[in-house]
C-alpha cells in the first residue's frame, strides 16, 4: 500500500487533478497495487477555508505520506493579501519543512509536437535536458528580507541570496548522479563574474564534479544561458542551478516544448517528496474543462519512478501520453499544432485507455 496526499489547490488544480486520479487508478487496478489517497486543501482553496495557505495538519499528513502530488496554488482573487499569506507561501513552506531541496523539471519535446514550439523545428527538435534546480536556498530563503520605511517615509526592500558549501554540495551531487543515468554532462549556471555567493556556488560544483571523473561539467553565467537555450537547446543534458535562476531558466526551457501545460516536476529530499505540474493555476481557463492534464499526469508518472520506483508502470503511462499525441489528439493549449481538440476530462480519459502494462 502506497499512501498518497492529494492537494488539488487553485484554479484549474482540481480538473487537472481529477485526470491525473484517473492515471493512478488504472495502475493501480493493472498491478494489483493499493493507493491510498487523501485529499485536502492547500493555497487559495486553504486560505478561504481557514485563513491560511497551509494548515499544521496538512504539513503532518504530507510527512505521514510516501508522496504528494499538488495541483497549482494562486491567483488573481488573492493577489491583495499580505505577502505572509498569498496562496504561494503554502509552496515555500512545504519545500522547506520536507526539505525538497532538489527540483527536477525535465523538457522533452515530444516528437508529434515539434510544430507547436514558436522555434524552428531544427533547433527543438531531438530536445531532452533535465533542470536540477536548488528549491530549499538562495534569494527565496535567505535572510534577512522583506520591506522597510526609513526615517524620510521611502520604502526599501530586501532579500539575501546565501548558499552554504552543504547545500551546494547535496544539489551538485543530484545532479551527477542523474546526469550519470542520461548523457553524462552537467552545465552549472551562476553568476560568478558578480555575485559572491556564486563564486562559492563554481568552486563547490566543481569539487563535486571530481567524485563524477565519467561525466563532463560546463560552467556557463546565467545570460549566456538564457540565450543558449534559444539558439542551441540540444547542447544541454542536466543544468544544475539555483533558486532564483532555475526558476526562470526551467520555464524557458518548458516552452521549447510549445506549452508548459506538457512539463511534470518532482522536488525531492533525502526523504520526502512532491510532485507538481511546472505551470500554474491559469485562473482564466478554470472551471471550463480546457486545461491540459498532461503536465500532472508526468507527474504521476514520475511519482511511480521516483518515490515507489515502479519503473515499468512510469514507463506505461509515458507511453501512454506519447501515443495519444502522436494520434493527434490536443488540448486547448496544443491546437495550433494540428489534430482534434479535445477538453481535459477527454484527454484524461484516451490517455487512460492506452496504459498498457
Amino acid at each position: 500500500m502506497y499512501k498518497v496526499l492529494v492537494l488539488p489547490g487553485d484554479g484549474v488544480g482540481p480538473e487537472i487533478m481529477s485526470e491525473a486520479r484517473k492515471v493512478l487508478t488504472k495502475v493501480a487496478q493493472m498491478a494489483h497495487l493499493v493507493f491510498e489517497t487523501k485529499e485536502a486543501f492547500v493555497g487559495g482553496a486553504s486560505i478561504d477555508q481557514i485563513g491560511a495557505p497551509i494548515s499544521d495538519e496538512v504539513l503532518r499528513e504530507a510527512k505521514a505520506s510516501d508522496a504528494v502530488l499538488l495541483g497549482a496554488v494562486g491567483g488573481p482573487k488573492w493577489d491583495q493579501l499580505d505577502y505572509s499569506l498569498r496562496p504561494e507561501q503554502a509552496l515555500l513552506r512545504l519545500r522547506k519543512e520536507l526539505e525538497l531541496y532538489a527540483n527536477l523539471r525535465p523538457a522533452t519535446v515530444d516528437p508529434s509536437l515539434v510544430d507547436a514550439s514558436t522555434l524552428k523545428r531544427e533547433v527543438v527538435e531531438g530536445v531532452d535536458l533535465l533542470v536540477v534546480r536548488e528549491l530549499t536556498g538562495g534569494i527565496y530563503f535567505g535572510k534577512p528580507k522583506g520591506i522597510e520605511k526609513g526615517n524620510d517615509g521611502a520604502e526599501r526592500g530586501v532579500n539575501t541570496e546565501v548558499y552554504s558549501t552543504g547545500e551546494i554540495e547535496r544539489i551538485a551531487r543530484k545532479a551527477f548522479e542523474f546526469a550519470r543515468k542520461r548523457k553524462r554532462k552537467v552545465t552549472s549556471v551562476d553568476k560568478a563574474n558578480i555575485l559572491e555567493s556564486s563564486v562559492l556556488w563554481r568552486k563547490v560544483v566543481t569539487q563535486v564534479s571530481k567524485r563524477f571523473p565519467d561525466v563532463s561539467l560546463t560552467h556557463l553565467y546565467v545570460d549566456n544561458c538564457a540565450m543558449q537555450l534559444i539558439r542551441d537547446p540540444k547542447q544541454f543534458d542536466v543544468i544544475v542551478t539555483t533558486n532564483l535562476f532555475g526558476d526562470i531558466l526551467s520555464d524557458e526551457a518548458a516552452m521549447l516544448t510549445g506549452s508548459i501545460g506538457m512539463l511534470p516536476s518532482a522536488s525531492l529530499g533525502d526523504r520526502y517528496a512532491l510532485y507538481e505540474p511546472v505551470h500554474g493555476s491559469a485562473p482564466d481557463i478554470a472551471g471550463k474543462n480546457q486545461a491540459n492534464p498532461i503536465a500532472t499526469i508526468l507527474s504521476v508518472a514520475m511519482m511511480l519512478q521516483y518515490t515507489f520506483q515502479l519503473h515499468d508502470l512510469a514507463l506505461a503511462v509515458e507511453g501512454a501520453v506519447r501515443q495519444v499525441l502522436k494520434e493527434g489528439y490536443r488540448t486547448l493549449d496544443l491546437v495550433s499544432s494540428g489534430g482534434n481538440s479535445v477538453s481535459c476530462s477527454q484527454m484524461g480519459d484516451v490517455i487512460v485507455e492506452r496504459i498498457k502494462h
